[in-house]
């Protein structure tokens, strides 16, 4: 018989698309009083999702990602995904009871196997967590390196996202090669 583990903590990690930079600065300043201090950020990335959140949020979006110091348990997700959701609000435009929102925050666990980001939506490669959250395996470790799985975002494949997973990833205490 399998004896059960509890898996070590990850590192959270915070995607955010935004449209305005001041926005972002407060949003970074809220999250760090919620989960601690940031230990690393990516430059601008440019949104390939643009079109999907024009509408609501303008054009123009970029997407920086975002890693706290802290380890956090691998089952805290949806409690972190409705901070998250949470707070999105707080940067929005109000018209009629409609929240344009200037952020879109969404948070994942990066572990030295995988990075995982946490979602409302609901699709056949995500897996239900609770209170309306889905778990996603964005990008798996192998072969030495992150690798996109069919449904990656472009955005998480970028130079600079990949060299910050990868930094990331090298503050863990690692004893041997994590292959997925």
């Amino acid at each position: 018989m399998a004896r059960i583990q509890k898996p070590p903590p990850g590192k959270l990690v915070v995607s955010i698309i935004y449209s305005s930079m001041d926005a972002l600065a407060e949003c970074i300043s809220n999250l760090e009083k919620k989960f601690g201090r940031v230990m690393s950020e990516t430059l601008e990335i440019s949104c390939e999702q643009e079109a999907k959140y024009r509408e609501e949020m303008g054009e123009k979006l970029v997407r920086r990602f975002y890693a706290f110091e802290a380890d956090i348990p691998r089952d805290a997700l949806p409690q972190i995904k409705a901070i998250c959701h949470k707070l999105e609000p707080a940067f929005s435009d109000t018209i009629d009871d409609y929240h344009f929102r200037t952020v879109n925050i969404d948070p994942g666990i990066l572990t030295p196997s995988a990075l995982v980001m946490a979602s409302h939506k609901e699709a056949g490669h995500k897996i239900y967590l609770k209170d309306g959250v889905f778990a996603e395996v964005t990008m798996i470790y192998a072969h030495g390196g992150f690798c996109r799985l069919p449904w990656t975002e472009s955005d998480f494949c970028d130079d600079e996202a990949i060299q910050f997973f990868e930094e990331v990833r090298n503050s863990f205490d690692i004893l041997e090669p994590v292959e997925g």
